[in-house]
């Protein structure tokens, strides 16, 4: 729901000459940041415990992401700068809380679970050309190349999300399509017969407990916002593309898990490490490897391509607020692109991927994960704070049914991190992790707040 009514002061935005994102590249930022390895292995996987009823799970999920949607639509909006979820923040409860939101719900989720991707991308490789390729390889190749081409300016950027993003979800389709229309062998069949194509937990509501794996498949979208200053019509297109982008990602996970269940048992779903390989090996053998390789390696690129284009610009936002050190903020003199931030990002990268093994790096990463759920729980908040303290602000988008999305985020996201262990054996590490990483962040923001800064750590900024 648009509202455009004046009241209130408009935001002084300082918008580049030239905005290079229109409408299909902001499809393609939501929807190739969301749908990466991970994301494809947890949708195959949850197919594989709850059959039909997971695409109920999904559906909820969807709506959750949606909830969250809607409250990153208002606040980008209100506070069209490129900081994101550290300015809303500050606004609204004060620099501390801004800062930990940023740091623990973005930058460290991005310090880890990139590396994840990249060791997905690895063993996909290392599977496919057996002893061919040095390992570690190709990931810092693929690493290096797009923190250069992002430095190089968003026009480059949009072009190569618009390539990776396209060629990805084709490849999805492709192979999702054909396992559903095409009848597998009568030994293929009998051997993922063992799929639940009832509805039973559908009716019982038992599907509700597949609901936190669900939602790590439609996080994301709002990777977005923090280039709104290089978006065409923000104010319209903002909302539109993240809502029409769940749709999409909720239909083609649908159909990929569908097209999954004909062709693979229970357990390859559950237990494989590159379930869609599997996949695909079924639906096409060997002449399909190449399109494994294409939904992989494009998933992982379009993501990490996404991930080096929005975090440096919260950086560089935080930096102008005084949230971060200010060479963060510190702008290529041609390009106009935060070269710093996405250099300490990508350095910030290599490290964990060089250094940590895949069994330890997993529970590292769903604990990095999570705390991006804090992150949503905070805009929730902000967005209800700022209804009450700054009422007449101009609000292009208004949350419709307010403050009932807000109220479901919160819910809907603490359920999710309460369950968001796999296994209760890696539940005790997982929160001690959780809580590793929230206590350090926090650390670091109270001196930083306290002594750099000079502020409260709830004192909200009152200027517009």
């Amino acid at each position: 729901m648009l509202n455009t009514s004046k009241a209130g002061p408009a935001p002084q935005v300082s918008a580049p000459a030239r905005q290079h994102i229109g409408f299909k590249t902001m499809i393609a930022i939501c929807v190739g940041t969301v749908v990466v390895q991970g994301a494809m292995a947890s949708a195959l996987m949850g197919f594989g415990i709850g059959g039909l009823s997971f695409l109920a799970a999904m559906l909820v999920a969807t709506l959750l992401a949606v909830c969250n949607a809607m409250s990153f639509s208002e606040l980008s909006l209100m506070y069209p700068q490129a900081g994101t979820l550290a300015t809303y923040t500050q606004k609204a409860i004060g620099h501390f809380p801004a800062i930990v939101s940023v740091f623990a719900g973005y930058v460290v989720v991005a310090i880890f679970a990139i590396p994840a991707e990249f060791l997905l991308v690895d063993a996909l490789l290392q599977t496919l050309f057996p002893e061919m390729l040095p390992s570690h390889l190709v990931p810092i190749l693929l690493l290096a190349t797009l923190a250069v081409l992002n430095i190089l300016g968003t026009d480059v950027f949009a072009k190569l999300q618009n390539v990776f993003t396209f060629a990805m979800i084709v490849a999805i389709l492709l192979v999702g399509a054909t396992a559903l229309l095409q009848p597998p062998s009568p030994e293929v069949a009998q051997a993922a017969a063992g799929i639940d194509w009832g509805i039973g937990g559908i009716v019982d509501g038992s599907f509700i407990g597949l609901v936190a794996l669900a939602m790590w498949m439609f996080v994301g979208c709002e990777f977005i916002c923090p280039m709104i200053n290089d978006i065409r019509q923000p104010e319209k297109r903002i909302p539109r593309a993240m809502f029409l982008s769940l749709g999409i990602i909720f239909v083609l996970f649908s159909i990929f898990c569908l097209g999954a269940g004909h062709y693979l048992s229970v357990e390859t779903l559950t237990t494989s490490p590159l379930p869609y390989l599997d996949l695909v090996n079924s639906v096409f053998g060997q002449a399909g490897l190449i399109i494994a390789t294409v939904m992989g390696v494009t998933a992982t690129c379009s993501t990490v391509n996404t991930v080096l284009a929005a975090v440096p610009r919260m950086l560089s936002g935080m930096a102008d607020n005084g949230q971060a050190f200010s060479i963060m903020g510190k702008m290529h003199p041609r390009y106009n692109t935060p070269w710093v931030g996405i250099t300490f990002l990508a350095l910030g990268v290599v490290v964990p991927f060089l250094l940590i093994e895949p069994d330890q790096i997993i529970a590292l990463v769903i604990a990095a994960a999570t705390s991006w759920l804090f992150a949503y729980i905070v805009a929730h908040i902000d967005v209800m704070v700022l209804r009450r303290r700054r009422p007449e602000h101009r609000r292009p988008y208004r949350t419709p049914f307010y403050p009932l999305p807000q109220i479901l985020g919160i819910i809907g996201m603490a359920y999710v991190a309460a369950n968001a262990s796999p296994s209760p054996e890696m539940t005790a590490l997982i929160y001690t992790l959780l809580g590793v990483v929230l206590g350090i962040v926090s650390l670091i923001a109270i001196v930083w707040v306290k002594f750099k800064m000079n502020k409260g750590l709830f004192e909200p900024d009152l200027s517009d």
